[in-house]
């Protein structure tokens, strides 16, 4: 856990844990077994992360209550990522949420359901490329009103987050980018050179983890794994990149914080960069 970055006005561990695995599947209902969804959340901190990302419409509300369950009173270091902008119906469908009454709402509940007075990040989730200027001018209000500390977008493009910097300091962008998935190349090194934090989702690929030979064998010349390879990657490709791999498995989490010490040499990233232009 020694490398560390800037999220917002926040130092974190590049390497923390996105919980939306800890609902049931489709990130929906409740988890198959509670008592170890709330054991993964506490090795988590006991292994140094200080980093949670997390959405009320997780369950929808069953992985904000389990954060709460398992670690409150939370550690002052702690750095809870939040995400408002999408509701589920009960079949378990993703819906937009992003009218201003729904976003006050959706703040609200986070902080209830998390049992804090002042969310750290909140992320606004877009699901196409709409205007934020109305979203995003609610959820500034709020920051204003003391209610949230900073804002991030997700699922943004290079213009939205320029528009976003025109409404409030941005300190982060979550999108889907690993290294099979690089359209958001330019991206991130953009939010780099503005010193904003890049927090790939679906890091692995997402509900189905890709696999590919060319990660098998560098993983087997490190004696890693192929997952660990392709978090290895993340770390190397931009300073400002934080991973939030997600998983209900302790051996799994384990695994997950022991990559900063995986270092991929030039010949490693040359054949996992081929990845991308095979595809």
């Amino acid at each position: 856990m020694a490398q560390r970055a800037k999220l917002g006005a926040a130092e974190v561990g590049r390497i923390g844990y996105g919980a939306m695995q800890l609902a049931g599947p489709g990130v929906f209902g409740p988890p198959r077994d509670r008592d170890a969804a709330i054991a993964v959340l506490r090795r988590a901190v006991e292994l140094g992360v200080d980093h949670i990302d997390t959405s009320d419409y997780y369950g929808p509300y069953v992985v904000n209550e389990l954060i709460a369950t398992a670690l409150r009173p939370y550690p002052d270091d702690l750095v809870i990522v939040t995400k408002v902008g999408a509701r589920r119906d009960d079949a378990g469908a993703w819906l937009p949420a992003l009218s201003a009454d729904e976003l006050r709402s959706a703040v609200h509940d986070n902080l209830t359901r998390l049992g804090v007075d002042r969310l750290d990040v909140v992320n606004l989730r877009l699901m196409d490329d709409t205007s934020l200027e109305e979203p995003l001018t609610a959820l500034a209000e709020l920051r204003a009103q003391g209610l949230v500390a900073e804002l991030g977008v997700s699922n943004v493009t290079s213009a939205q987050l320029a528009q976003a910097r025109g409404i409030a300091p941005i300190a982060c962008v979550q999108n889907m980018y690993n290294v099979t998935a690089r359209g958001d190349d330019a991206l991130v090194d953009e939010t780099a050179r503005l010193g904003i934090a890049y927090v790939p989702f679906f890091p692995l690929g997402g509900f189905e983890p890709f696999q590919a030979d060319v990660l098998d064998a560098v993983a087997a010349r490190h004696g890693a794994t192929d997952r660990q390879v392709a978090l290895a990657w993340l770390l190397r490709r931009s300073p400002n990149i934080l991973l939030i791999p997600g998983t209900s498995s302790v051996a799994h989490l384990e695994q997950n914080l022991t990559v900063t010490d995986l270092e991929l040499t030039e010949t490693d990233v040359a054949e996992l960069d081929g990845l991308a232009a095979a595809g």
